[in-house]
Parts: C-alpha cells; structure tokens; sequence
C-alpha cells in the first residue's frame, strides 16, 4: 500500500521538478561516462574493459549499503542530498589522481561511474513512484525521462565541443559541480511533494538495509531482478561491440572522447523522441506484455545487422538502439510496477535492483570475459554478436513471465 503520507500536495509540480534535477543529474553524468571509458581505454586498452565491469558491481554494492544506512538515519530526502555530496567529492578525487597521472585512477573513476549514477537516478525514480499514481506514471513516466534526456543532450554535445580543447579529464571538474542544482532541484521537489514515509515495521531499516527479503516475499521483484539481469548482459556484451570498433576507429585519446560525446547526444535525442511522443502513446494503447516481448524483439533484428554488416556503423546503431529504448520505453514500463508496493520496496529493494542488479549483471559479464582472456582468448567482434543474440534469446521469456504476474499489468 502507498504510504499515506506519500500522497503529493502538488505532485505534478514535484514530478517536473525532480525531472529537473535528473537533467542535471544527467547532463554531468555524460561528462562522466565519456571521459571516463576514453581515459581506461587510453591507459589499459579496450580488451581490459571486462576487468573494471568486474569490479563495478562491488563498488555499488557498497555505495547501496552506505546508501541503506543514510536512508534508515535520515530519510529519502537527507539520503539522496548526502549522496550527491559524496559522488561530487569523489569525482574531484578521481580527477586531482589522474591529473597527477595515476593509472588506477582511470580505474577507479570508471567503477564510481558505475556507481554514483545508478544511485542517484533509481533514488530519483523512487521518488517519482511514491508521488504519482499508475494512472498517471502511464502518460507522465515518458516525460520525465524526456526533461531528464534533454541534460543528456546536452552534456554529450559538449564532450563533443570541449575534450579536445580542455582536455577530457578536466570535464570531470564541471561533472562534480553538476551535482549543485541536482541537490537543489531535489530539495524543492521534496517541498513540493512531502517526503514518503515508511510503516512502522520499515522504520529504521529494522526489514534490512538492502530490502533483500522482499524478492523472496513479492515474485514480482523476483522477477524484475531476472528481467534487469538479462538485459544488463546483453547491454554488457552490446557496450563491448562498441567499444572495440571505437578503439580501431579513433586511436587518439581526445578524438575518441569528441567522438562518444557526438554519439551519446544523438543517442540521446533519439531517447527525448522516444520519451516524449512514442512512450506515453505506447504505454496507453498497447499492452504492457506485447511493449516487454517487443523490445527484445527489436534488439534482435539490430543485432543481425551487426553479424552480417560488422563495422562501426552497425554496432553504433546496435547500442543506440539499445540504449534509447533502455531510457524511455523500457524504463517507464519497468517503473509503474514499483507504484503500488511498500516503501522498502520502493526505497530499498528497488535500489538493489535497479542499481545493484544492473551492475552485478555487467560485472559478471565482465568477471567471464577477463578469465577468458586470462587464460588466452580476447573475446572480440567477431565473437560478441553471437552472445549477444543468445542474451536476447533469454531475455524473451522472462519478460514473458514478469508480465504474468498481476502486478505487472496496471489497468488502464
């Protein structure tokens, strides 16, 4: 049941206030992910990318505990500010190392951006959960990751304009200072909104801190858990593909970064498109099942272009595609589950989720791939397409039996 003092004194504004905060969020965040997977590239090589994914998951997992313990303290509101201050922090660490010219830095910097982002985005949607209703997350949940995008945009344009010219690492300065007006949008959307508040049993995180009891109690969760895990492989394995034609294509280190920060804002238009226009007329007249069954569906089709037309072009759109579907169809699908469940489900085990399931999917794609090479194979481009194709294989039926559940089909 919803927390009685979740219902919203104004929840339309608070929606697109935190919609706003996400855009800044977002806009910083794609200082973050280019720089950050040109400078490892730069110091390690792409073929040592399944090395840091494997670490990923350990650094979120303990981010979420941290995460778990401020919320049990101080609440949804204090918790989500307090994170904002620490990943600002940790990001200006990561920049003052590698301007020092520290390697593991680049290292260190990807596992945070692994991290902090996940954190902070699902903090935000459990915020938008517990202020709309699922009626109204049906025409509302593609415009907000619309408003969110639109920072998206425009942080990838100006990766495009600035790597070359301040050099990459220094964007990582203008990331942490992003996080400024994401904490003070958050602040004003709370006052807008009221601050959800646990039952009596969920306060102080007496349930857990990770909420990791309710996938054994809720199905559901059990299977949003399973339908995160597959997709985040294959969203592992489509990254890898990219990855690798990158490298051969841009061999210098700010021209790679100018070129993913071009790629992410084009992908990010698309993404707006999809959130603003196609997503809520989607989510009105077609069945949740058929948008689940759908979506991996597409994947397949992209894919099979890659296996028969391998080049940067082929995998660009592969993971673009992928990606714009991830931030606006999928995403607002997968969040209206969430509306009507507990707080510690909504605050808790959402988190673990959506941020620790996500990361713990891509680590362990990442731990298999670095054994692999350990021991003598490089699983490269010619190899990825064919996992790729078997990840979405998987993935058709468990969306299939994440929408038997009632839960995942909010009436219309």
């Amino acid at each position: 049941m919803r927390d009685p003092t979740s219902q919203s004194h104004s929840p339309w504004q608070a929606a697109l206030t935190i919609g706003v905060a996400a855009l800044c969020l977002l806009f910083g965040y794609e200082l973050v992910r280019s720089v950050a997977q040109s400078l490892y590239i730069n110091a390690y090589g792409a073929s040592k990318l399944p090395i840091v994914m494997a670490l990923g998951p350990v650094g979120t997992l303990l981010w979420l505990y941290g995460y778990g313990l401020l919320l049990s303290w101080w609440g949804a509101r204090k918790a989500i500010l307090s994170t904002c201050f620490l990943s600002a922090l940790a990001l200006l660490g990561c920049w003052w190392a590698i301007r020092h010219g520290s390697r593991v830095a680049t290292g260190v910097l990807y596992v945070v951006r692994e991290a902090y982002i996940v954190l902070l985005v699902e903090q935000v949607w459990s915020f938008i959960n517990s202020t709309l209703r699922r009626g109204e997350g049906r025409s509302w949940n593609g415009p907000i990751c619309g408003i969110a995008s639109l920072g998206a945009i425009l942080g990838g344009w100006c990766v495009h304009q600035w790597a070359v010219r301040v050099g990459s690492q220094d964007l990582l300065v203008f990331a942490a200072l992003t996080l400024i007006p994401t904490a003070l949008f958050t602040i004003w959307a709370y006052r807008w909104g009221g601050e959800p508040q646990p039952e009596p049993a969920e306060i102080g995180g007496r349930q857990g801190q990770l909420g990791v009891h309710l996938l054994r109690q809720q199905p559901v969760l059990f299977y949003l858990a399973l339908l995160v895990g597959v997709t985040q492989i294959v969203a592992t394995l489509v990254d890898l593909q990219l990855s690798f034609f990158v490298e051969r294509a841009f061999p210098l280190k700010d021209q790679r970064t100018s070129w993913l920060g071009g790629f992410y804002a084009l992908l990010n238009i698309g993404a707006a498109v999809m959130q603003f226009v196609i997503t809520p007329l989607l989510l009105r007249k077609v069945k949740v099942r058929t948008v689940h069954l759908g979506i991996p569906i597409t994947h397949l089709v992209a894919v099979l272009l890659v296996v028969f037309l391998p080049g940067l072009g082929t995998a660009a759109l592969a993971y673009g595609l992928f990606k714009a579907l991830d931030y606006s169809l999928f995403r607002a699908a997968k969040e209206l589950v969430y509306v009507p469940l507990t707080y510690d489900a909504r605050y808790r085990a959402k988190e673990l989720i959506d941020a620790f399931g996500y990361r713990a999917a891509k680590g362990g794609v990442g731990g298999i791939l670095a054994l692999v090479g350990r021991l003598g194979y490089v699983v490269g481009p010619s190899v990825l397409p064919l996992l790729i194709l078997a990840g979405l294989v998987g993935w058709i039926p468990v969306a299939w039996r994440l929408t038997d559940h009632p839960l995942s089909t909010p009436p219309h």
